[in-house]
């Protein structure tokens, strides 16, 4: 199967219109046609320009960009893409970002550009829906054809019970060959939550498309950071844990379990913490987040 098959601008022509009235809570909103094939900068595999009408008369342009987590760099982004895009066509634009999972460090997601240079001011809102706060019976509403294949990653979705419904909701649809994208990708979303031993059980997955997909492919490349990072974290800690026993003697439990919840670059911060104390309760003293 071909990425693009399987990526945002797939998953949106799937049911454009339902896309539509979704994002952007219009119930007569229509999309009229999915562009950006010839505008390189919003042609990536996560971001999807699409002509749509409110259903009054009015014509503008939805951005939506859909990715794994939320990425700090967002509103710049979202900025130049409306700019531009708002030139090219001479439309306004309604920008949205789909994030997929949260983030793995709690942090603010952000929702606006904001900037000001010697009293010059610039300024871009673009709307941030964050699935796992979205209640996944959203998914199951008669116009909830369009997120049907995101039900796993919303609120209270990453249930079996949940995955088997949406198969079947997926399954009563009209026979095409849309029915059987949207449970490829329904199978790709669902593996993030569930893990994939799980869903091949209950749907047939082609491992292939997971790795095609954009989304599958981060989330691959997260599991494979996390695992080198866990590894990393791993060693620094022994090393740190073998230092201190060799200086202090034995360790209380708390300051083991306190030292096991650090991350790699926290730990060796405080192997040159540890050589400059003198005592065990000095070290602790030294680490806010150890100190009892």
């Amino acid at each position: 199967m071909a990425q693009a098959d399987i990526g945002s601008k797939r998953l949106i022509s799937l049911a454009p219109d339902a896309w539509v009235k979704w994002v952007t809570n219009l119930p007569n909103a229509v999309a009229r046609e999915i562009l950006g094939s010839e505008f390189q900068l919003v042609s990536r595999e996560n971001d999807v320009l699409l002509k749509a009408s409110n259903g009054k008369g009015l014509d503008f342009l939805l951005l939506t960009e859909i990715q794994m987590r939320p990425d700090p760099r967002m509103p710049k982004r979202i900025r130049a893409y409306a700019g531009l895009a708002e030139e090219k066509y001479n439309l306004l634009v309604y920008p949205v970002v789909v994030n997929i999972l949260p983030p793995e460090i709690p942090r603010k997601i952000r929702s606006r550009y904001e900037s000001d240079l010697m009293n010059i001011k610039a300024r871009q809102d673009y709307r941030v829906i964050n699935l796992w706060e979205v209640d996944v019976a959203e998914a199951f509403k008669p116009q909830g054809i369009a997120l049907l294949p995101l039900a796993p990653v919303m609120k209270g979705g990453d249930r079996e019970s949940v995955l088997q419904r949406a198969v079947e909701a997926v399954e009563e649809l009209p026979a095409s060959e849309q029915i059987q994208d949207l449970k490829r990708i329904l199978g790709i979303f669902a593996t993030f939550v569930l893990g994939t031993d799980l869903v091949e059980r209950i749907m047939s997955l082609e491992s292939e498309a997971l790795r095609e997909s954009p989304w599958g492919k981060q989330f691959l490349q997260e599991g494979v950071q996390q695992g080198m990072q866990q590894g990393m974290q791993q060693g620094v800690l022994r090393t740190l844990q073998r230092l201190l026993r060799r200086r202090f003697g034995e360790l209380p439990s708390s300051v083991e379990s306190d030292l096991a919840e650090l991350s790699a670059e926290q730990l060796e911060e405080l192997v040159g913490v540890l050589l400059e104390v003198e005592s065990l309760e000095e070290f602790i003293a030294a680490v806010p987040a150890m100190a009892v």
